[in-house]
């Protein structure tokens, strides 16, 4: 991540960490870094499935803000994790996710904090708002997806083929050509086989055709941690299993809800060329809430890394410091 040492705030430790009991056998981790008694926000990582890394707490000043990031159910560092033989996904849906917010939030004991969202992150943050309203301070969104059927069909069912056509020849590789009209049920029958030769290549197809797809200009050290089998077999897992039920979500739902959002600040941050969550949604969702401020960033995709998205990033974390 050394491109945006000039946009981000230096690389620092957690001064706390710890596994959270959030029920069903699930322990979620956590973490917690910068000013223990400054602004607290959440970060909210991508998939569902993605997990945290330390580059993320680098969007808050550290002497400003308590920066809690948290993996979610399945995936990073916490258990059980989705990559293994005998994981069962039944009680890792968005409505855990929210709840399990609100355990470590008060495990932690704040009172409201800054959420902050990307990617699948941002329809977190944004189902977790509208349940919780008035635990929020301010919302920072990213390349919003609210997992809508066009968006889902856009994206893994065919639509931006038509972008990148060679790309979509290795997604649909491990996929026979007779089972190609429902290709997100087709993934979940061997993402699902219990045996590694079935499902190792298939989450690698998937994982690996996301990560090459979210930047302007391919970036070659994310599409090679994206073929790491561990951690794509439960990224591949934990998506497939939300797109399939379309995020437990009512149709529309997100945006449907935004009136919710009308007293919270929030910032919204939208790649022009995003291919993985097209602008078209951060559109609708801010004139359904017109009240936050829209970031059309006209040189980049769908990335945090990009250099434009990063610094309108910050500079909304600073705004909202305090």
């Amino acid at each position: 991540m050394s491109g945006l040492d000039g946009i981000l705030y230096p690389a620092i430790e957690p001064y706390a960490s710890g596994m959270l009991a959030v029920g069903d056998g699930h322990r979620i981790y956590w973490e917690t870094s910068g000013a223990p008694d400054g602004k607290p926000v959440v970060f909210l990582h991508g998939g569902p499935g993605g997990g945290t890394a330390p580059w993320q707490r680098r969007f808050f000043d550290p002497e400003r803000y308590r920066i809690v990031l948290v993996d979610q159910r399945g995936c990073g560092r916490s258990e059980p994790h989705a990559s293994q033989a005998e994981a069962d996904l039944s009680a890792v849906t968005t409505w855990h996710l929210v709840s399990d917010l609100e355990l470590l939030r008060e495990h932690l004991g704040v009172e409201r904090w800054q959420v902050f969202g990307g990617s699948w992150g941002s329809a977190l943050a944004l189902a977790y708002a509208q349940a919780h309203p008035d635990r929020v301070t301010e919302l920072i969104l990213r390349g919003i997806f609210t997992l809508r059927r066009h968006e889902l069909d856009w994206f893994y069912e065919g639509g931006a083929q038509a972008l990148f056509p060679d790309l979509w020849e290795a997604y649909i590789a491990p996929i026979p050509s007779g089972e190609r009209a429902h290709l997100i049920e087709a993934y979940h029958r061997r993402l699902t086989h219990p045996d590694p030769d079935v499902h190792v290549p298939a989450a690698v197809a998937w994982t690996v055709w996301e990560a090459s797809t979210i930047t302007l200009r391919p970036d070659r050290e994310a599409i090679a941690k994206a073929s790491e089998p561990r951690n794509a077999v439960a990224f591949a897992r934990i998506e497939n299993h939300f797109f399939r039920h379309g995020g437990w979500f009512r149709e529309g739902q997100l945006i449907e809800d935004a009136g919710l959002l009308r007293d919270i600040p929030g910032v919204i941050v939208q790649g022009r060329y995003d291919v993985c969550t097209p602008m078209m949604t951060a559109w609708e969702l801010h004139r359904a809430w017109p009240e936050a401020e829209l970031v059309v960033v006209d040189d980049a995709g769908h990335a945090a890394i990009e250099p434009g998205i990063a610094a309108a990033l910050r500079a909304a974390t600073d705004r909202f410091a305090g």
